[in-house]
């Protein structure tokens, strides 16, 4: 599983991929939380129809640097993102505690 970092998080958050269509489509859809964070990628927009929980949503550029952070409560549609390459979700209020606010580093690391 990879995992991934910010300046802003003392330990390294798990980090879930969904680098193919069908598993961007289906995203969180069906699960009653996430355990770290899932990285669609690419991705401009998201939606929360059919979710069970509320989700931070990261929009990221080619480099992995936040473009905004947006909070999406269930049966939401996101507006697309203008540079955005990737998105990150997690629960609610995760980014926060993290320290994922616009401008900051995201860093994607394999394992």
């Amino acid at each position: 599983m990879a995992t991934l970092t910010t300046p802003g998080i003392p330990t390294p958050v798990p980090l879930e991929v969904a680098a193919s269509a069908r598993a961007r489509r289906r995203g969180l859809l069906g699960r009653d939380g996430i355990d770290g964070a899932l990285l669609l990628s690419p991705a401009a927009a998201v939606h929360t129809l059919g979710m069970r929980f509320a989700i931070d949503v990261a929009y990221l550029d080619r480099k992995f640097r936040v473009l905004a952070v947006r909070t999406m409560k269930p049966g939401r549609m996101g507006r697309p993102r203008p540079r955005s390459r990737h998105i990150l979700e997690a629960e609610a209020g995760a980014m926060e505690r993290w320290g994922v606010r616009r401008g900051a580093q995201v860093t994607v690391h394999d394992r």
